[in-house]
């Protein structure tokens, strides 16, 4: 007579195969580790932008197909740069995507951001200038919001304070140069960078860019400061102030 099905593992009963993958959260098919692998051994284009983002997604959600999270988040954000600046909470607004994994997508953003940093306060930042656009495209192409931000250097051009002055839009009142300057004078700075971002994506100066851009500029030469460049960055790329011959 057969024995009922017990309700409990019986010692020494070895688990198929497909219960030890589920278990362990292992890909039977070998995608997972196919994505690996061309990771290890290829360059910087060895995965797609969707890839990139389903392997962050695969640390955060083990036993899923995350390819149709990835790919959603890339139509909703437009590239891999949005997704990986996006704030914690709009991440969490897609469909599937809960605190572990927005985590997963913002440390990315995070490293990024130090690491570019890092780089720009290591070197004189005139001598250094592709490593600033980087950390400022990293910072500021994919926000969809105005942000301004001054860079204050030395004497030897070397950055003192990376200050967020404003996030909203570009104020041209007469006390937001005067606190321009003020901080300046409070931190000993001699000479400053002036950045902005423009949302819709275009980095092409407005009237208004350059006409505050002036009144900083005649500020700063009353007191010795230097006003070196304003630079305007969108999805589009950047505009040098400077470069175009406005300033």
């Amino acid at each position: 007579m057969d024995e009922p099905p017990s309700l409990f593992p019986q010692p020494g009963r070895e688990k198929s195969e497909k219960d030890r993958v589920r278990e362990a959260g292992l890909d039977s098919s070998g995608h997972r580790a196919r994505l690996r692998k061309r990771l290890l051994d290829g360059g910087d284009d060895a995965l797609g932008d969707h890839e990139v983002i389903e392997y962050l997604l695969m640390t955060a959600i083990p036993r899923q197909d995350v390819k149709p999270h990835a790919r959603m988040l890339l139509q909703r954000f437009g590239s891999l740069a949005g997704v990986l600046n996006a704030d914690a909470q709009t991440l969490m607004g897609v469909p599937g995507i809960k605190d572990a994994a927005a985590a997963a997508l913002k440390i990315v953003g995070v490293s990024a951001r130090r690491l570019a940093r890092q780089t720009v306060r290591e070197e004189p930042v005139l001598s250094s200038w592709q490593a600033l656009l980087d950390y400022l495209h990293i910072d500021m192409a994919h926000l969809n919001h105005e942000r301004v931000r001054v860079l204050y250097l030395n004497t030897q051009n070397r950055l003192i304070l990376d200050q967020i002055v404003s996030d909203g839009t570009l104020d041209e009142s007469a006390i937001y140069t005067r606190e321009i300057i003020a901080k300046a004078m409070a931190i000993g700075a001699a000479a400053l960078i002036l950045v902005h971002n423009h949302p819709s994506g275009s980095p092409e100066p407005s009237r208004a860019d350059i006409q505050i851009t002036q009144k900083i500029i005649e500020a700063g030469r009353l007191l010795g400061i230097t006003v070196h460049d304003h630079v305007i960055i969108g999805r589009q790329g950047h505009v040098s102030l400077k470069a175009k011959g406005l300033i």
